[in-house]
C-alpha cells in the first residue's frame, strides 16, 4: 500500500506530469486507412497530458509541465486542461515552434496507423529553465515519460525535476512510454509501432530506475527498459536497479503488481480485477489505466484496488475512439464498477454513456439568465410578409444581443436562444462567454417536425461545439398515443443526435397550449419521456401555479437523472406581473437554474422597430430594459430564499 505522511499531503498538488503535449487528430471513419480518413475528431493528446486529464477527472490535484506554441492550437491545450481543472501555471509558451500533432486512423481492431508531428515542435523544446523548483516542491509526486529522455535538453528538464521532487520527498513515478519511432529507430509510417529491441535506449532508460518509486510499462516496455528479452528476466533485472513498485501492464489480461522481490513466477503479484471488453482502439489505454492506478497509489488503497480502478480506466478508452476525452471521471467509474455493464463495447452503453457525458461538460453553469430571440414564426407575422422587412429581422436580432450584452456587463450566468434562419449575423455577434442555445423545430409544428431538413445529423455537425440544442414539443400526457408516440420518436432522434455529434440538448416542453395545466401534468410528461431514454441536459418549462407542482418536477428530475443540469422557465409572452408570479413558485425548485424569455421582452421594440418608428438604440434600450427587469427580479428572489 501507498503511505503518504502530513507533510506531503497538505501539498497543493497530488502529480505534476511532464512531457509530451500535442493536439490528436483521430480519424472518425472506422475501419479505413489514413489515407482514405475524410474526417477527424479533435482533442488533447501525448501521454503525460492525457494523464493530467484522466488524474483530474479521477478526483486528483493534478498538473503538467510541458511546452506548447503560441498559437491556436497551444491555446487549445491550455483551454481545454483548465477546463478540466488542470493546473497550468507549468505550461510554458514557446513563440518559435508549433504545437505537436498526432494523427491516427482506426484501420481494425488490431491496426491504428499513426503519424507523429513533432519536428522541432514545442513540447520536444522543454528544458531545464522550464523547471521551477517552487513548481516540483508543490507536488506530493511527479510523473516522468520515456519519450522526453530521448533528447539531451528534454532528458535534462525531467532528471531535475526529479531532482528536485527527491529533495522535497516527493514520489518519482516513471511511465516507459516508449516510441521507438520518436527516439528515431524507425520511420514515419511506424508511429504505432510498439518496440524495437536498442541497446542504446536501454542502457539510457536504465538509469532512470534507481530515482523511482513507481514504475509502470507495458510488456515491450519492461523489455526495453530492461534491455533483456524474456519478460521475466527483465523484471528482475528493474529490481536490481530500483525499488520502486513495478506495474505489468498486460493488455486484455490486466497488470501484475510487484511490490518485492521478483520470484520465478510471472504471476506471482498482485492482480486487479479485470473487465472483458471489445477492443475499438488501444490508444491511450495506458494513460487511462496509468490514471486510474494513480488515483489509488496516490490515496493509500491497496494495490489490488488500485490496479482494478486502473484496469477498468483502459476498459473505457479502448473501447472508445479518443484518448483523453474517453478517461472516465470518478462518478463514472464508481457507476461502471457498482452496476457493470451488459454491453462488451462499453461505448454502447447508454447508462454509463449519460453519465460520461453529464461529468464531464465543457462547463458548469449553475444560473442560467437567457435572453430568446430565436422567434422565426412570430417576427415573420409582425413583417405581414413584406420582404423589405423580413430582411431586416436578422438586423434586429443583432440589437437583441446588444441588450443582453448591455445587461450582462461580463457577469457570468447570461445567455441567449438565437436561430440559423434569421440570426447568422447575431450568433457572430454574440458574447462568446454566453451560452447559446439553438432552436431545430419547424415552428409551430404538433406533431414535432425539424426545420429545414429531418436530416439532424449532416446539420449539427456544423454546429460550435458549445452550443445547445434546443427543441421544442407541444406535449401534454393526455395527448393520443398516436400523436405522443410520433412525438416521442421525433425527440428521441434529435437526443441521439445530439449525442452523436456531442452537443447538449434542450428540451422544451408546452403543455398547457393543447390540455389541461395542473400540478401533475408536467411530472406526468417528464416521466414519459424519461421512460422513452431521454436525458436532456436542460428543460425549458412553462411557469406553474404552484410550489407543489414544483416540487413533484424536481421529485421526478432527482429520481430519472440528478445529472440534469436543471430547468430554464419560459415566457409565453406573460407580461412582467404574470412572471413575477411564476418565478415566485419556481423560486422554490431546486431544479430551476433561470429563465430564456424572450416576447416578454422583445415583442413591442420589434414593432415598433419595423415600423420605423423608434431607432436602433431606443430599441436596444427597451430590450435592455425589459431583460434587466427580469434579471433583478429573478436575482431579487435568489436573494429573499437564501434569506
Amino acid at each position: 500500500m501507498s503511505q503518504t505522511n502530513g507533510t506531503q499531503a497538505d501539498k497543493p498538488l497530488d502529480i505534476i506530469t511532464i512531457g509530451r503535449a500535442s493536439v490528436d487528430l483521430y480519424g472518425q471513419q472506422i475501419g479505413t486507412r489514413l489515407e482514405d480518413v475524410a474526417s477527424f475528431a479533435k482533442s488533447v493528446g501525448g501521454c503525460p497530458t492525457n494523464i493530467s486529464v484522466g488524474t483530474a477527472r479521477l478526483g486528483l490535484k493534478s498538473a503538467l509541465l510541458t511546452r506548447v506554441g503560441k498559437e491556436q492550437m497551444g491555446r487549445f491545450i491550455r483551454e481545454q486542461l483548465e477546463r478540466e481543472g488542470v493546473e497550468t501555471r507549468g505550461i510554458v509558451t514557446d513563440p518559435e515552434r508549433l504545437t505537436a500533432l498526432a494523427i491516427l486512423a482506426v484501420e481494425s481492431d488490431h491496426s491504428f496507423p499513426l503519424l507523429f508531428y513533432r519536428d522541432n515542435c514545442a513540447d520536444s523544446a522543454l528544458c531545464e529553465g522550464d523547471v521551477s523548483e517552487d513548481f516540483i516542491r508543490s507536488a506530493r509526486a511527479i510523473l516522468v515519460t520515456g519519450t522526453h529522455f530521448a533528447k539531451p535538453h528534454t532528458d535534462a528538464a525531467q532528471r531535475k525535476a526529479i531532482r528536485i521532487a527527491k529533495e522535497s520527498g516527493a514520489k518519482v513515478v516513471f511511465d516507459i512510454d516508449y516510441r521507438p519511432n520518436l527516439w528515431g529507430l524507425a520511420g514515419h509510417d511506424a508511429g504505432d509501432n510498439r518496440y524495437i529491441a536498442s541497446e542504446k535506449v536501454s542502457a539510457h532508460l536504465k538509469t532512470v530506475l534507481a530515482d523511482c518509486d513507481l514504475i509502470v510499462g507495458t510488456e515491450e516496455e519492461v523489455l526495453i527498459a530492461s534491455g533483456d528479452s524474456d519478460l521475466l528476466t527483465a523484471l528482475k533485472t528493474i529490481r536490481a536497479n530500483s525499488k520502486a513498485t513495478i506495474v505489468l501492464k498486460r493488455g486484455p489480461m490486466g497488470c501484475i503488481v510487484y511490490d518485492g522481490p521478483i520470484s520465478d513466477n510471472l504471476e506471482d503479484g498482485i492482480v486487479g480485477r479485470g473487465f472483458p471488453i471489445e477492443v475499438y482502439n488501444v490508444l491511450g489505454a495506458g494513460d487511462a489505466f496509468m490514471s486510474g492506478f494513480l488515483r489509488g497509489w496516490l490515496k493509500g488503497e491497496p494495490h489490488a484496488t488500485s490496479a482494478t480502478w486502473a484496469n477498468a480506466c483502459g476498459a473505457f478508452a479502448v473501447s472508445r475512439l479518443l484518448c483523453a476525452p474517453e478517461i472516465p471521471t470518478w462518478t463514472e467509474l464508481q457507476f461502471f464498477l457498482e452496476n457493470g455493464s451488459t454491453e462488451k463495447a462499453l461505448r454502447k452503453d447508454e447508462a454509463i454513456n449519460h453519465v460520461h457525458w453529464a461529468t464531464t461538460r465543457r462547463r458548469e453553469i449553475p444560473q442560467l439568465m437567457a435572453l430568446a430571440i430565436d422567434h422565426r414564426s412570430q417576427l415573420e407575422d409582425l413583417a405581414g410578409g413584406n420582404a423589405e422587412l423580413l430582411a431586416r429581422i436578422p438586423a434586429f436580432k443583432v440589437l437583441a444581443v446588444k441588450a443582453a450584452e448591455r445587461i450582462a456587463n461580463g457577469r457570468p450566468g447570461f445567455g441567449m436562444l438565437i436561430d440559423d434562419k434569421y440570426g447568422r449575423d447575431a450568433l457572430f455577434a454574440v458574447n462568446k462567454n454566453f451560452w447559446i442555445g439553438k432552436p431545430i423545430e419547424l415552428p409551430g409544428s404538433r406533431p414535432l417536425q425539424f426545420e429545414f431538413s429531418q436530416d439532424l445529423g449532416s446539420r449539427l455537425i456544423e454546429w460550435p461545439v458549445d452550443h445547445c440544442i434546443k427543441v421544442l414539443s407541444f406535449f401534454h400526457p393526455d395527448d393520443p398515443a398516436e400523436m405522443k408516440a410520433t412525438q416521442i420518436a421525433k425527440l428521441r432522434s434529435a437526443f441521439e443526435a445530439a449525442r452523436k455529434v456531442g452537443r447538449e440538448i434542450l428540451i422544451e416542453i408546452i403543455a398547457g397550449k393543447h390540455g389541461t395545466l395542473d400540478d401533475n401534468t408536467i411530472p406526468r410528461a417528464l416521466n414519459e419521456l424519461y421512460d422513452a431514454g431521454l436525458k436532456p441536459d436542460w428543460w425549458k418549462l412553462e411557469p406553474q401555479a404552484s410550489r407543489a407542482a414544483w416540487a413533484a418536477i424536481d421529485a421526478v428530475i432527482e429520481k430519472r437523472d440528478p445529472l440534469c443540469r436543471g430547468v430554464v422557465l419560459l415566457g409565453l409572452e406573460a407580461p412582467y406581473e404574470a412572471l413575477k408570479e411564476g418565478f415566485a413558485a419556481a423560486r422554490s425548485s431546486k431544479t430551476v437554474k433561470g429563465f430564456a424569455v424572450g416576447r416578454t421582452i422583445f415583442a413591442d421594440a420589434a414593432k415598433s422597430w419595423l415600423a420605423d418608428e423608434i431607432s436602433d438604440e431606443q430599441a436596444i434600450a427597451d430590450m435592455a430594459g425589459r431583460f434587466e427587469a427580469l434579471v433583478n427580479l429573478w436575482l431579487g428572489l435568489a436573494e429573499t430564499k437564501a434569506a
